[in-house]
């Protein structure tokens, strides 16, 4: 298989002013319209934490995405952590409360 259509999972933390900024919801749209699994949250310290699944170069699009974040948003710090595929992830990308 080539490394283009390689799935892989990734774990993403999010920092700045991020949360009352419709960050959640805008992840969960650029994830949808890239065809990605996974999941976004607020974390009680004010980040915002995502696990998204897909192809790499869909999953590399995403937090490149989150790099920017919506137009309210003002990013300070994304950490990235490459983790192994987690056969449950849910089948769509969902926001968690």
């Amino acid at each position: 298989m080539g490394q283009e259509l390689e799935v892989v999972q990734a774990l993403v933390c999010v920092d700045g002013r991020v949360q009352g900024v419709y960050y959640r919801a805008s992840a969960q749209a650029r994830a949808q319209a890239l065809g990605l699994r996974g999941w976004v949250r607020n974390l009680p310290d004010g980040r915002v934490e995502l696990r998204a699944q897909g192809t790499r170069a869909r999953v590399e699009a995403l937090v490149e995405w989150c790099r920017k974040g919506p137009p309210s948003a003002r990013v300070t710090a994304v950490d990235v952590d490459w983790e192994p595929v987690d056969p449950e992830m849910p089948l769509s990308f969902l926001v968690l409360r």
